[in-house]
């Protein structure tokens, strides 16, 4: 009887509710659709790594991230490597604004009883996404390019100290003739300088900072130069037998071209490695620009 009595209060509440009349904004008009929130965007700056648990096993333990500025031929450097039998480069992940949201009083304690906490689970969740993308694949070598990495490469280095980074430099005066010339830009020159200096400021402390056993800088200039040189140094690199279908990616299957998840210009376009342009020295560049182009041998 007991369980029938609920049931009937519970028919009858959900019924008055259904006949009660809409509730009315302030106003006096009735409510419109919720407007969603606007997207947020992560910012351009290194974020600290604050977790004070131990770290969980990975599924992946050596995922290998490429540090790079955007309009630097990371997209271009994506498909060559994915088009290798044994590497999954994927479009850009965003990994470090995928995040986890725990209650202060449920989740939150609740995982700490198991020694998570918010970025250790976070870690976990990326981790099972570079795991999945491997099994999807078959494949064995994961990389991740999307140029956000360069303010999280402290962070990727904690969540996985087994993992391997892949330095991409090209002329500064490059990158921001890149931004200058691409549709639909409405920065001006000196604009497009200051957001560059945005990835190069922490590129350079990577290069500067990290275990040199762990990393490998290519040129954007050799690479599109010789191609089959440069993905040669990175097979050899990555413990891998070079495979000539690299170079003429556009035979492979590389996924849809979306926008905000890398390059869809006609040079990638084309499927073949195209020559880069020539740039001056870095008499054009100023301030610390200058200083960090002078630094990669520009």
């Amino acid at each position: 009887m007991g369980t029938l009595h609920t049931g009937i209060r519970r028919r009858g509440r959900l019924l008055k509710e259904a006949l009660r009349p809409p509730q009315r904004d302030g106003d006096g008009s009735a409510p419109g659709p919720r407007a969603a929130a606007p997207a947020r965007r992560p910012p351009k700056r290194t974020i600290a790594v604050e977790t004070t648990v131990p770290r969980a096993p990975r599924l992946v333990e050596d995922p290998v991230f490429v540090l790079a500025p955007v309009r630097s031929g990371s997209t271009l450097l994506r498909m060559l490597l994915n088009s290798h039998s044994r590497i999954r480069a994927p479009h850009e992940l965003h990994l470090r604004s995928v995040e986890v949201r725990l209650t202060p009083d449920f989740s939150e304690r609740s995982m700490r009883e198991l020694d998570l906490d918010k970025a250790e689970m976070e870690h976990l969740l990326w981790d099972r996404v570079l795991h999945v993308e491997l099994q999807r694949s078959g494949k064995d070598v994961v990389v991740d390019k999307t140029p956000g990495n360069v303010w999280a490469w402290q962070r990727l280095h904690y969540a996985w100290p087994g993992a391997r980074f892949l330095l991409l430099h090209r002329h500064p005066a490059g990158i921001i003739s890149s931004l200058d010339n691409r549709k639909g830009n409405t920065a001006t020159s000196e604009e497009n300088a200051r957001n560059v200096l945005k990835y190069l400021l922490p590129l350079e402390e990577a290069r500067r900072t990290l275990d040199p056993a762990l990393c490998r800088t290519v040129r954007y200039e050799d690479l599109t130069a010789d191609p089959e040189k440069a993905t040669r140094g990175l097979c050899d690199w990555l413990g891998l037998e070079w495979e000539p279908g690299m170079l003429r990616y556009g035979d492979q299957e590389q996924g849809p071209y979306l926008p905000n998840l890398g390059d869809r210009s006609e040079k990638i376009l084309s499927g073949r490695v195209q020559p880069g342009r020539a740039h001056p020295g870095t008499e054009i560049l100023t301030g610390r620009a200058r200083e960090i182009a002078e630094r990669w041998g520009y």
